[in-house]
């Protein structure tokens, strides 16, 4: 008989769940910390602690979401503009009851990519303990984080990796789609 294990339980059903299966109940500021505080325990080379979150609620959301269409609209080439688009880039912040601005500060202790994976295993933590709270999300990278630094008051070794949408949901449960581990192994021994 096989154990149950909550920890890779998580690790094998969490899902992404995006934003029109969210529902309009509030993210409290408890789950939210809670989550962070999971994120906050990744592991991190020197702890160099790297991850930076910018917490966007309420009328934060809107903000967001009206510099994401202005984004949109400065850096789109005329040819490929669509109205419907950029109204898109800003209704995708408000149909979320949180998003966080994914940042990874790179302080030059250790190679860069050493920072951001450390950044990416910190976001993991906070999808597994936002799916132990059964809230759903999903990390976004829109080209537009590119433009973002000016408006998250990042700082010059400040980079913004995405925007991780959170929110309670009403979608269903999923399998897992992966190929099986054995086509991606090599044994040496």
């Amino acid at each position: 008989m096989k154990k149950t294990n909550n920890v890779l339980d998580a690790i094998h059903f969490r899902r992404t769940v995006n934003q029109n299966s969210f529902t309009s109940e509030e993210v409290s500021r408890e789950d939210i910390l809670t989550i962070l505080e999971a994120a906050n325990a990744a592991p991190t080379h020197k702890r160099t602690q790297p991850w930076r979150y910018v917490i966007f609620r309420k009328e934060g959301l809107e903000r967001l979401g009206t510099e994401l269409a202005r984004i949109y609209r400065s850096i789109t080439p005329a040819e490929k503009y669509t109205e419907a688009t950029e109204q898109n880039m800003a209704k995708k912040a408000t149909m979320s009851n949180v998003a966080i601005a994914i940042v990874v500060n790179y302080t030059g202790d250790v190679p860069e990519w050493e920072e951001l994976a450390a950044t990416a295993c910190s976001v993991e933590n906070l999808w597994l303990a936002a799916h132990s709270l059964n809230i759903g999300g999903y990390w976004a990278t829109p080209g537009l984080i590119n433009h973002l630094g000016g408006f998250l008051n990042l700082e010059e070794n400040q980079k913004c990796i995405g925007i991780f949408y959170l929110g309670h949901h009403n979608a269903d449960a999923r399998e897992p789609v992966r190929t099986p581990i054995e086509d991606k192994l090599r044994w040496e021994e």
